[in-house]
């Protein structure tokens, strides 16, 4: 297929803040969007030219989508996969669905990474709590019990630790699962890349993250690892992407394992991969020459893909809950660039925004 031209439709489904910056980011390049979300109150409506309020099942609903756009995609990786069985036959949808099947299921991801080479936590399937009681054995404890799909921001996850009930810690999850490892990693990076539909690829440098009660605190860049390791993850990142023949922007997140004195050059682990725009990419807004929601509009309209330049030393900061009260103070901040993500309401744990610091380095970027 050709390059989409200006003034041509993306249909992204989905519409929560990463939609909305998807769609900000289409109408700086003169393209229009349409937004198919069940909820009437999401956020990217408010920046959309179109809008279809449907479940995802709504097959009838999601053929008149198809009609209204020239491309598909999305925000997140919990459309149902059957919602891109309907429309992949009726416009190009990028990512493809083979690319969301695989990363909506952590079991699947996890035998995914494995299998193309690349070093995971140790795992097992938990279909049942005689499955958990198996799994333990096999990994033992310290673990974490994780919902196979639906997770997010430290939902759908469980501890299971010296003295713990299985059957207890199984019921709190309640459905198909798989049990981790713990890795005893140093820090946690992320590799935000991208992969044109010809095939190019382009990573923003690497970066490193910081946790905050199971959701995303800090963003910092250049990450704290050596050159070898940040040109390892590009490197694991690009094959992953390769191998699922993706198009548009993807995170690889993954952990480092300090060295040891029998092996001293630190490691990497894949964590989770992320088949859209991810939280770790906010800093390119602003950071970086192009964002990564450009990035990912330039990807799935067949476009060529635009520099990832950082600008200098970022510092990405996550808005959560009532922190976006503190808007005025940051606008007066001199270098701090604020978004905000046209919430409704400031609940305990949502993300209502982010803020970008870039300050010089030693580079003089």
């Amino acid at each position: 297929m050709a390059a989409l031209a200006p003034g041509k439709t993306v249909g992204i489904l989905g519409g929560g803040q990463l939609a909305r910056m998807l769609a900000m980011a289409a109408a700086n390049l003169g393209l229009k969007t349409h937004i198919y979300a069940p909820d009437p109150d999401s956020p990217a409506f408010a920046v959309a030219g179109a809008r279809t309020v449907a479940r995802y099942d709504d097959e009838a609903a999601l053929t008149s989508f198809a009609a209204l756009v020239d491309v598909v995609t999305y925000e997140f990786e919990n459309v149902p996969a059957e919602a891109i069985a309907v429309l992949e036959p009726l416009r190009p949808v990028r990512p493809g669905g083979r690319a969301l099947a695989i990363t909506q299921d952590r079991l699947t991801e996890k035998q995914f990474a494995r299998d193309l080479g690349f070093a995971t936590a140790p795992f097992a399937e938990v279909a049942d709590a005689g499955g958990l009681a198996r799994a333990v054995a096999q990994l033992g404890r310290p673990a974490i019990l994780k919902t196979r799909r639906f997770g997010y921001d430290g939902k759908g996850q469980a501890s299971v630790r010296e003295g713990s009930d299985l059957a207890v810690v199984f019921r709190s999850l309640g459905q198909a699962s798989i049990l981790e490892g713990v890795v005893p990693f140093a820090r946690e990076v992320s590799v935000v890349a991208a992969r044109a539909l010809d095939g190019a690829f382009r990573a923003f440098p690497v970066c490193e993250n910081e946790h905050e009660g199971g959701i995303l605190g800090v963003t910092r860049v250049p990450a704290a690892i050596r050159p070898e390791t940040e040109a390892e993850a590009v490197a694991i990142a690009r094959a992953i992407a390769d191998a699922l023949d993706y198009v548009g922007v993807l995170a690889v997140e993954l952990f480092v394992v300090p060295g040891t004195a029998e092996r001293p050059a630190e490691t990497l682990v894949v964590n989770e991969i992320a088949p859209r725009v991810h939280n770790s990419g906010h800093w390119t807004l602003g950071g970086a020459a192009t964002s990564q929601f450009e990035q990912h509009i330039r990807a799935v309209c067949g476009w060529p893909l635009g520099s990832t330049r950082r600008f200098g030393s970022i510092l990405m900061r996550n808005l959560i809950g009532a922190e976006a009260d503190e808007w005025a103070d940051i606008l007066a901040e001199e270098g701090a660039s604020l978004h905000l993500y046209g919430k409704a309401g400031a609940l305990p744990g949502r993300k209502m925004g982010h803020v970008t610091r870039v300050l010089p380095d030693e580079t003089g970027r």
